[in-house]
């Protein structure tokens, strides 16, 4: 009788083991479940020279970017779409981690909990939300520079453009890609998995700092006699601007000012609005994680944080990150997070629900967001010019980093249009380009004509 009982025990040991193995099984299954039919060892889905045979790749539009013909991947029929779009579709070898061939291969096979695969000799279709277009129109507009370029809705969260260079054509792989300098980071995608020197486009977190903190900014005057010493630093500006109010000094965009206010607001100040602005998050695109921006607030002299409140010093920011944060200041401080996939369509026809996209945190107070809003929208008619920008409400920040001595700067233009029909934000960074709003607003202004004009 005890021998009974002590199998029956046994048993029961065993059941629940089983019973909890099962359970594991099943929730990696719910989880994984996709990679797991996805992996190139699944070899009814791969052709022998190791390319997802089964799926197509869309644009917005239907615009065919990749498909399947006899088994072999095919990209869109012009060289210049496939290269400005080579970041959101994919190469054939899996050099491009956020490409939709690799990131999204799942959802490119077809498949689902309940048919697993079934279908997938033909695979499913997946719409992104860029345009070939302006994806297209944003690589010309580059003209042969490393950087990057993006637009979205800050209000739906549909990336409408997203451009990394330098690129190439999947199908015409260069021989010397990896020891040519011309291909430097090429199977990076800037916008998502960057960081750089931000330049004066962060000067919007200091002057959202300086808008809360300090009450008696709008009254207040400086006199900018073209650099001034802050402790151990000797902060250059870009001109000598003479007497200026804050909206002055933001227009001109003054290194003496916007050093000044950084050093009065103190490290610990400018680190909570930075963080409060989502600079030192990562997003989630899709599953696509962003690089997290960086910024040495500890331990540093007066000097060292004037160059850091100027975007300066070691400040690095991801263009998707700042994009984001455009939408939040357009949106009354809340914004749209950035996705890439519009829909699926299985094999059998069936299309993917609705999806439910979220918002971002609270990035700045939504009064605060309405001051800064126009203050940028001075910014271009006051520096930039509002003939750049046919049909727009547009409020921008240019910005020129500077990236080591002997090195031409980084051009940033960053910002937002508030029109009722293109809820748009937009970065644009062109690495060593010059001058940010003659350079990244000239790439800038080309982009959103398109988007907003159709020329």
């Amino acid at each position: 009788m005890k021998k009974i009982e002590q199998r029956a025990i046994l048993c029961c040991v065993l059941a629940l083991v089983l019973a909890l193995g099962l359970g594991v099984f099943l929730a990696r299954y719910l989880v994984r479940g996709g990679s797991w039919v996805s992996s190139p060892f699944n070899r009814h889905l791969y052709n022998t020279s190791g390319q997802l045979a089964v799926g197509t790749v869309l644009d917005r539009d239907g615009d065919v970017l990749s498909g399947v013909e006899n088994g072999q991947r095919t990209y869109y029929d012009n060289a210049t779409v496939r290269k400005a779009t080579l970041h959101a579709v994919g190469d054939l070898q899996g050099n491009i981690g956020t490409g939709a061939l690799n990131a999204f291969a799942d959802k490119l096979t077809g498949y689902n909990l309940l048919n697993g695969a079934f279908g997938a000799a033909q695979g499913g279709e997946l719409y992104l939300t860029i345009d070939a277009r302006y994806n297209y129109e944003a690589y010309e507009a580059l003209n042969g520079h490393a950087g990057t370029v993006a637009v979205y809705n800050y209000k739906t969260g549909e990336i409408l453009c997203m451009v990394s260079a330098p690129s190439y054509d999947p199908l015409n792989v260069p021989e010397d890609i990896e020891t040519n300098p011309r291909y430097e980071g090429a199977y990076l995608n800037r916008f998502l998995s960057s960081t750089f020197t931000p330049g004066s486009i962060f000067k919007t977190v200091t002057l959202t700092a300086a808008l809360e903190k300090i009450p008696d900014l709008d009254s207040r005057t400086w006199t900018c006699e073209g650099s001034v010493q802050i402790g151990d630093e000797t902060i250059v500006c870009s001109g000598t601007h003479g007497q200026q109010n804050i909206g002055d000094a933001f227009a001109n965009s003054c290194n003496v000012v916007f050093a000044q206010l950084a050093q009065e607001l103190g490290a610990s100040t400018m680190k909570q609005y930075t963080d409060k602005a989502g600079l030192t998050d990562s997003y989630s695109v899709d599953g696509l994680p962003t690089a997290k921006g960086s910024f040495a607030w500890e331990g540093i002299t007066d000097g060292q944080l004037g160059w850091a409140g100027v975007g300066q010093g070691q400040d690095q920011v991801n263009p998707c990150a700042m994009m984001c944060y455009m939408g939040a200041i357009a949106n009354g401080g809340k914004a749209a997070k950035p996705y890439l996939i519009e829909k699926t369509v299985s094999p059998l026809g069936l299309p993917s629900l609705p999806r439910l996209n979220g918002k971002t945190s609270q990035l700045i107070a939504s009064d605060t967001a309405e001051i800064l809003a126009e203050m940028m929208a001075q910014n271009v008619q006051k520096t930039y010019g509002t003939g750049r920008f046919p049909n727009m409400d547009i409020c921008a920040k240019s910005g020129t980093a500077e990236v080591g001595e002997g090195k031409t700067p980084h051009a940033w233009f960053t910002g937002f249009l508030r029109n009722e029909d293109a809820p748009y934000a937009f970065v644009v960074l062109v690495e060593n380009g010059g001058g940010g709003s003659s350079v990244a607003g000239t790439v800038a202004g080309k982009v959103l004509d398109v988007i907003v004009n159709g020329y």
